[in-house]
């Protein structure tokens, strides 16, 4: 508690008590204490005399203890004044024991080994400074002692830092031990020479403040000494070296954090800490790499697992132990000296087994570890080969050349592709920091009910780099087996629109047919997939097997906007299905007013224009019974009548007849191609017959018959039995009627050979589509030599190849067929002085 002398005490610059004259006042009771100096620290000096009119003896005498009552009258309002005279000088042994103390107190702060006790209050000491530095003027001889004490400190400091027993990762701990004390002490001082801060040592800039001049010295004599310098670095050295080496914490690891705490208040922690760190960091794993990648004690895909798991070790220490501006770099330069010289044998060995593996989370680990490293073009470079050329299984050139899984080409490419667009879209992303502003959803701290905001969530894109491989690998692959790809496409479609939907939702049917369709950029046989996709959608709609006309109309929609506008002509084949179901509407009416509708109420008769449908007219068909005859020529004439001048041709290989067949199960209702009508329907008559016999009657090419006989008779439903037992059939063949068959259903489809694309058909497309690349060719030659006259053969080349890549990419060989052969037809000629050129001939 202060006494009432304190209180009352101001600076003594002020005229406070200066400004009220001297005039007389009743008499008041003098108030006065004896000075104790075990309890306050206020000189003598500080005590503001009373005016005139007051207790002579109490104001002369300020020191003298108790209370003296004054004789007046006690209800009388005691006035206290105070007026103004000159403070009278401090006596010099006042001021000399204030600095006196002061010194004293600054060896005692600065003495290593002392126990801190302070010789005063930290009132009184800090009351003596502002005395020793304001009133006596002695600023300049306590500087001077605060620096003698300092370096006599120091000096201490640093012999026995040197001289400590202990070394290595030991010997960091009396040095954070001693740099705390230092710390400890300076800030003590510092609080306590405060008065001499700011006002001697602020009205002198060229000087440090007590802070600065004492971490200057301890910096300069013992921190930036050899012998402590190589002390530390040794330290931290060997530290790192026993955790990297045995994988775990050091005991002493707690005394790093402390370590950089202090260099970092010496302005040393990069010099020094810092360095040393990265320097280590950098010479173990480039060491552990070299020896790792040249005894082969690693796969690559191991070599990487470790890489990744030693950058995780190291960015878990930094975090613990160094400042955060420096996890970065110690975390950068960790991978840098990993996967030095590593890049090419990790992105080829490494990525080729995860990528069989389908390891996308190690994948993703990957790219972001060599985009540190700035490997990512060869980390491309390395997915884009095993994308387009891999041997694997599962990459693109494997799966399109193994030939006896074509059936299964199209949904392997389709795993494969959402694969790596999986990888694409989550795994090979930059991270893009969110703009400014961006909000994230808050998360609830467990001990507060205030939301805490979580961190914002990073921007991913996907690298456009990877993206552009992934496509040139596709469709580099799709080449190494031309044609082929663009076939299964379009049989895949095939089958799915002949499949139908499965109880799948029309959102999810769609996306599966997207799917399929996004594998058709890829290859560059658009004339290939138009030609089977047109085939197959034929069929579809003549046989009625497609699963959904508006299904179909958005296929074709999609493909003539998107990648073929030629595919508009497909729509022809919906008008011509709508018009044949109006005539056949008319027909019937014309043969209901005649009075014979009959069996004509079973016919039904599609009439196609020829140029919307991908069939050529065929040569021989088969023959007809009779009264089917009957009924087509009833609806030629009745056509005829109604379109003069035009031609019917008739095509039954796409026909389809219902039956009524019985056997010894009971009566069954047979639904099978016009073909395999026609031969069942002879069995009427006869119920064993020969192959010739069953060629001779329908007059049916060898081929179709011997797919027909065998879909009746070898396959999972055998109405007829042949002899003898087989998978195929010869011309020596011998067919019964098989009275024993059954079938739990009551209609019985058997399946049609002329319902799928046969090899043989396959074939004759292939050679169809042959054949129009080569008038598509001869025509884009001729047009391109009409326009320029003279081109020579490279020219021409080029010029060809751009005039029809819209629908196929030719091969250089038959380009070259081609210009010979319009050469020999004499629509080119080749200059007579350069070979190489050719001139048109109009």
């Amino acid at each position: 508690m202060q006494d009432v002398f304190t209180l009352l005490t101001l600076p003594q610059t002020s005229k406070a008590f200066s400004a009220l004259p001297a005039q007389p006042q009743p008499t008041v009771a003098a108030v006065s204490t004896s000075r104790d100096s075990s309890r306050s620290a206020s000189p003598p000096r500080k005590i503001p005399r009373l005016d005139a009119a007051s207790d002579a003896a109490s104001a002369s005498s300020p020191r003298t203890a108790g209370v003296v009552e004054s004789t007046a009258d006690r209800r009388i309002p005691i006035v206290l004044r105070v007026v103004g005279h000159p403070v009278a000088p401090t006596p010099e042994t006042a001021i000399e024991a204030d600095y006196a103390l002061v010194r004293r107190t600054i060896r005692m702060l600065l003495t290593p080994g002392e126990d801190g006790t302070l010789p005063a209050t930290y009132d009184r000491i800090s009351r003596a400074c502002r005395a020793a530095v304001a009133e006596a003027g002695k600023g300049e001889g306590l500087y001077d002692a605060v620096k003698m004490e300092l370096e006599r400190c120091v000096r201490v400091i640093e012999g026995s830092l040197v001289n400590d027993s202990r070394k290595s990762v030991e010997w960091l701990v009396p040095f954070t031990e001693a740099c705390a004390w230092f710390e400890r002490q300076v800030g003590l001082l510092q609080s306590l020479l405060a008065y001499l801060d700011t006002f001697y040592i602020a009205e002198r800039p060229p000087l440090p403040s007590v802070k600065k001049l004492a971490y200057n010295m301890f910096s300069d004599t013992v921190i930036k000494s050899a012998r402590v310098v190589q002390a530390v670095t040794d330290g931290i050295s060997d530290w790192l070296e026993w955790e990297r080496t045995n994988r775990t914490a050091h005991t002493l690891r707690s005394y790093i954090p402390r370590l950089v705490h202090h260099m970092r208040s010496q302005g040393l922690y990069e010099d020094i800490v810092q360095s040393t760190y990265i320097a280590n960091t950098h010479a173990f794993y480039t060491k552990e790499s070299d020896k790792l990648a040249s005894n082969n004690s690693m796969s690559a895909k191991d070599f990487l697992a470790h890489a990744q798991a030693r950058s995780k070790e190291e960015l878990e220490r930094a975090q613990e132990v160094l400042l955060p501006e420096s996890v970065a770099i110690v975390h950068d330069t960790t991978d840098n000296a990993l996967l030095a010289g590593r890049l090419q044998w990790l992105a080829k060995d490494a990525l080729e087994s995860l990528m069989s593996a389908r390891n996308d989370a190690q994948l993703k680990k990957m790219y972001k570890l060599f985009a540190k490293v700035g490997g990512l073009k060869v980390l491309n470079a390395a997915f884009k080969l095993y994308v387009q050329a891999s041997a694997t299984f599962n990459a693109v050139k494997s799966i399109v050349t193994d030939a006896e899984k074509d059936e299964e080409m199209i949904p392997r490419l389709l795993d494969f592709k959402a694969f790596t667009d999986k990888l694409i879209s989550q795994a090979f992303v930059d991270e893009v920091p969110p703009l400014a502003g961006a909000r994230s959803t808050p998360s609830q701290a467990s001990s507060s009910k205030t939301p805490i905001p979580a961190p914002p969530t990073p921007i991913t894109h996907p690298n456009q780099e990877f993206r552009n491989a992934l496509r040139d690998g596709f469709s580099a692959g799709f080449k190494t087996r031309r044609n082929k790809p663009a076939e299964m496409i379009a049989k895949h479609l095939d089958k799915a629109m002949r499949r139908g939907q499965k109880g799948k939702r029309d959102e999810d049917f769609e996306a599966e047919l997207d799917e399929v369709l996004a594998l058709y950029p890829f290859t560059d046989e658009k004339d290939v997939f138009r030609a089977f996709y047109q085939r197959a959608l034929a069929k579809r709609l003549l046989l009625g097997r497609s699963a959904s006309d508006d299904f179909e109309r958005a296929v074709l929609k999609k493909l003539k906007e998107k990648h073929d506008p030629e595919f508009g002509t497909s729509d022809n084949m919906f008008t011509d299905l709508a018009l044949s179901r109006d005539l056949m509407q008319d027909f019937l009416e014309y043969k209901r007013k005649k009075g014979d509708i009959g069996t004509v109420q079973k016919l039904n008769v599609m009439v196609l224009q020829r140029s919307n449908w991908p069939f050529t007219a065929r040569k021989n068909d088969v023959d007809l019974p009779r009264w089917m005859q009957e009924d087509l020529a009833d609806y030629t004439q009745f056509y005829k009548r109604k379109h003069q001048g035009r031609k019917l041709d008739w095509d039954h290989a796409l026909g389809t007849a219902t039956l009524r067949a019985r056997f010894d199960a009971g009566e069954k209702e047979l639904s099978v191609s016009l073909y395999q009508a026609v031969i069942l329907l002879l069995f009427n008559e006869e119920s064993t017959m020969s192959y010739a016999d069953i060629k001779e009657q329908t007059r049916l090419d060898d081929g179709e018959l011997q797919r027909t006989l065998q879909s009746l008779a070898c396959g999972k439903k055998r109405v007829l039995r042949k002899q003898p037992l087989g998978k195929d059939v010869n011309p020596s063949d011998v067919f019964h009627y098989n009275a024993e068959f059954t079938d739990p259903r009551y209609q019985v489809h058997i399946n049609s050979i002329q319902s799928k694309e046969t090899p043989e058909e396959t074939k004759r497309t292939q050679n169809s589509i042959e054949a129009d690349r080569k008038h598509a060719l001869d025509a884009a030659i001729v047009r391109v030599m009409k326009a320029k006259k003279e081109l020579n053969y490279e020219q021409l080349k080029t010029a060809t190849i751009e005039a029809v890549r819209k629908h196929f990419v030719p091969e250089v060989g038959m380009i070259k067929q081609r210009i010979q052969g319009l050469v020999e037809q004499e629509y080119l000629r080749r200059d007579e002085d350069d070979m190489n050129k050719y001139i048109y001939v109009a």
